[in-house]
Formats: structure tokens, sequence, C-alpha cells
């Protein structure tokens, strides 16, 4: 955070000032501090920003200061997320900046029916907040124009291409106005990520707040060595019931798989304090467990990699990756929903030995070696295996060499003379001459004996 600016030193209006005052916000962040002259100078830009630094605000601040009211009832301003939980973040953080200004704002999304957004898009807005499948669902309708776009942000851009959206985001492109502004934003800078911005960005202005794989200062990192899935949960447990300081708990895992198992096992451990989110729960599920989660009904939220994209929570006490990532940036990301707003968080990682190299290419990424911790005492070292993680046992592959036959030997040899089988035509005389040794001529017309 910078001492010498203030949000007053930036170019706001009196609503955004007003409303940055009842949030209690004084101090831009570096991110917000640099992306707000560049938008405002007009150009596109590419911001790589670790989650917690204030990126969401970033482009909404020069966005809505940029906003002037206009009679087209189609939006001025595309925001793109890759998540339902991101679109209603974003949407909740547009209406507090513009709580003094007549900004029409609507998030629109896939599980729910699409007649519901298709009246509040008809109904006119100024700022469109939308997944891509949802949003080229209404633009391929006719219910939504994108004639009066003026500028577009992409937030997440490389999960959202991780996720397989290129294709949507091409045509999605293609039905924007080419004259725009383009705002993209990235945890990381990716191969995709890179090819999209040159097949489709004119070489936009790169604002980094912080090297990628820069550890947190304020996040206390960790990491135990422990052998299996049941282990890893006996850990969990300990943790949870001797270390009173967790009070707000977020478990990652890798898949809804594993999310489910989890779950299951800790829920008989600690009844109504886990909840569960991932892509395959019920959007109501999901919204109920984070809001539950955020106002402290429960204690520990289970959650994919995908769906924490989309989490805002604060006051994460503990961060707790329950497998190692198997992608760098993704440990990075995790780690960051806790040590929030200049707060201190702490990150504890379960390690196997099938994760080490997981573990080594994020120690890489970050150059940073995680201090490792001992296990609890008495902690009970599990035998018990899943099926994935029996050893896997090879079977060598023995190759049998054929003999070649020889003559009069092996398989194929020559046929008996008699089982030879020639086949010749002979008349009826000659065949009746060789069953009986002469010619048959009984019968014969005119025949006269010598």
């Amino acid at each position: 955070m910078s001492e010498q600016t203030t949000f007053e030193d930036l170019n706001l209006n009196t609503p955004i000032y007003k409303a940055l005052n009842d949030l209690g916000f004084v101090y831009p962040t570096p991110i917000q501090k640099k992306v707000f002259s560049t938008v405002m100078s007009g150009k596109d830009v590419l911001g790589i920003a670790q989650t917690g630094t204030g990126k969401t605000f970033a482009y909404l601040l020069p966005c809505i200061r940029l906003w002037k009211f206009s009679k087209e009832r189609f939006p001025q301003i595309l925001i793109l997320v890759p998540t339902r939980e991101l679109v209603i973040q974003v949407v909740e953080e547009a209406k507090k900046l513009s709580t003094y200004q007549n900004i029409v704002i609507v998030g629109a999304f896939g599980g729910v029916n699409i007649k519901t957004h298709a009246a509040e898009v008809l109904d006119g807005c100024d700022i469109l907040v939308a997944t891509p499948g949802r949003l080229m669902d209404l633009a391929l309708n006719g219910v939504l124009k994108l004639k009066a776009i003026k500028r577009l942000v992409i937030d997440e851009v490389d999960e959202m291409l991780n996720l397989g959206f290129r294709s949507q985001l091409n045509t999605i492109f293609d039905l924007l106005p080419e004259k725009r502004q383009n705002l993209l934003f990235s945890a990381t800078i990716t191969y995709d990520v890179e090819q999209l911005i040159e097949s489709r960005f004119n070489n936009p202005e790169k604002i980094e707040a912080a090297p990628t794989g820069t550890p947190l200062e304020n996040i206390l990192q960790t990491y135990y060595q422990v052998p299996n899935f049941y282990t890893k949960i006996n850990l969990l447990a300990n943790l949870l019931s001797n270390d009173k300081t967790m009070t707000k708990v977020l478990v990652f895992v890798a898949t809804k798989q594993l999310a489910d198992d989890v779950f299951a096992e800790m829920n008989k451990l600690f009844p109504d304090q886990i909840g569960v989110i991932h892509s395959n729960k019920a959007l109501n599920n999901r919204f109920r467990n984070v809001r539950e989660f955020q106002d402290g009904t429960i204690r520990v939220l289970i959650a994919t990699d995908i769906i924490a994209r989309g989490l805002d929570v604060s006051e994460v006490s503990h961060v707790i990756n329950f497998d190692t990532p198997d992608v760098a940036e993704s440990y990075i990301h995790r780690i960051g929903r806790t040590g929030r707003a200049d707060k201190k968080g702490i990150s504890i990682t379960f390690t196997s030995e099938k994760e080490k190299e997981y573990k080594d290419a994020i120690e890489e990424l970050m150059n940073y070696e995680i201090p490792r911790k001992a296990l609890p005492k008495g902690l009970d070292i599990s035998s018990d295996l899943r099926e994935d993680e029996l050893p896997t046992i090879v079977m060598k592959n023995i190759v049998v060499k054929h003999r070649k036959p020889t003559d009069g030997q092996g398989a194929f040899h020559e046929k008996k003379q008699k089982n030879k089988k020639i086949n010749i035509k002979i008349t009826r005389a000659e065949a009746m001459k060789q069953k009986y040794g002469k010619p048959i001529t009984k019968g014969r017309m005119g025949y006269k004996a010598s």
C-alpha cells in the first residue's frame, strides 16, 4: 500500500469518492494506482496481479470514472469472468462503487433460467458482467447487442483459457466493435495468454503488481510430509482439533470427487462445521455454503481451484492445500486467499512422496524453500490406501520367438504322397480302366471282339 498516494490524488469524481469513503478505503493498492492512469489515457492494458491485490477495483474504478450517461439501452462496458461466483462478486463490487451514480449493472451466468437474464438485459444496462457461455446465449438469441461496447474487460484470462473458453472468446470478439478499449487481467502469463494477446490485441501495456511467483510476505508458509489420503484426513482433523486459531479455514483439493471424499470424512468428525463447493453442486447450495463460511456459521470450506477463483472471503485464517497443486502458479493463487488487506495469513500444504516434484516446482517458481514441519506427536499414520494410491504392478511383456521351421520339422512339412490332391480331369472310360484293370465294353453298340 502506498502511503504517499490516496484515492483523492487520483482523477476520480465526487460520487466515486463518496462511495470509497463509505467503504473506508483511503489508499489505492499498487495495481489500482498503476492501472488507473493508464486506462484513463485510453491505452489497452494487460494487468498481472495475484489474488488479494485489489485488481477488481483496479479495472472498475477507471471504467466507472469514464462511464457517461447514454440513452442507449445496451451496455457500454462488458466484463467477462470464468465462473458464476466471480460474476456475483464483480457485480457486488461494481454496485458498491456506483452507489451515488445511476448506473445499471447486470450479471449473467449459466445454471439459471436464461429468461431472467434476458429480461434484465432488455430492460437496459450500462455494465454487463457475464460468463462467456451465457453471454453467447444472449447475443446469439438476439437479446443482447454488443455494438455499444466501449470497454472490454476480461478477468482471470489464464483461467478462462484453461477452462476451454478460447473459441467462445473468439466468437465474442467478432461480435464486438473493433474500436474499443481492452483491459485484460491475469494472475499468470501462460503460453495461451500470450497467443491470445498476439492474435487479438494491439500490444497492450503490461502492468505488473508483483512478479509471478513472488511469495506474499504476510503469509506464513509451511508443509507436512504425509504418506497417504487417510493420514492427511487424520492430520487435518488433528490440526482443527488442537489449533484454536483455525477459525476460518479454506481447504483446497484438486478434484470434485476428492472434495466430496474429504467432506464425507471430515463431516463425521466435525458435524455442522464443514461446507463444500465445486461445479457439480447446485448454485443455491454453493452460495449458501460461501455465505455461511463468510459469516462464521461453518468453520471449514472445502473447495476446488476453479470455484475458488470466484471467492472473495475476508479474514480467512488458514489456507490448507490438502493436495499439492500440480501447477505451481495455482499454489500462489490458493495461498493468496489468506493474508488479505495487510493481515497476516497462514498456509499449510500436505505433500505425499508422489507430490514432491510439484512442491519442488512451486519452490523453484517462488525462489523460496517452504519450511517443513514435523508431524504432530501421536498422529495416526494410516496404512489404508485408496485405489488411486495402490502401487502399480507392471507386467513384463515377454515376446515368444517362434522357431523357423526346417525340413521335416516344425508344424509345417511336406504331405505324404497319398495325401496329395491333384485335380486332373479324366474320362469315365479311363476311370473304369484304372479301377478294373481293363476297359469296360459291355453294352457298347457295334463292338466286335477280335
